[in-house]
């Protein structure tokens, strides 16, 4: 189980979180852009960083890119994980290929399925993963 452990690597945690920071304010700047697709991706990379940094500060190995995946190896070690906040990781991973990549769809570019309000979904589930995981680095 984790629990409040002297051995947490807050500067691991910090090196992670900061990045986490960092992209979600340049997925803040694509958004008021209208780069839409950008924005849904770089959202998923906050939420994706923000996961890493809490797993990295317990020494845990935190590989792949699904957010999903990495709360649920949260919550196997004992972190409570609810499932309001384990939707947002959902919600998030499923901008991790399409907003990059023109074959994730059957014709067009991916920046033509993308829109504000899309974008402003997947800030607002980052914003809150990265608000929730900051809570639970500065417990430790």
């Amino acid at each position: 189980m984790i629990t409040v452990d002297p051995g947490f690597d807050r500067d691991e945690y910090d090196r992670w979180l900061e990045q986490a920071r960092y992209t979600l304010r340049s997925a803040e700047r694509d958004l008021d852009a209208c780069d839409y697709a950008w924005s849904c991706f770089k959202s998923q990379q906050a939420g994706e960083y923000a996961a890493k940094a809490l797993l990295r500060g317990y020494g845990r190995l935190a590989a792949g890119h699904s957010i999903l995946r990495l709360l649920e190896e949260m919550r196997s070690g004992g972190v409570a994980v609810d499932d309001v906040t384990l939707s947002r990781g959902k919600l998030l991973d499923r901008h991790y290929i399409p907003p990059r990549y023109p074959d994730a769809y059957p014709g067009g570019s991916p920046f033509e399925f993308y829109d504000e309000e899309t974008a402003r979904q997947a800030l607002e589930a980052a914003r809150s993963l990265l608000d929730w995981l900051g809570k639970m680095g500065e417990h430790q």
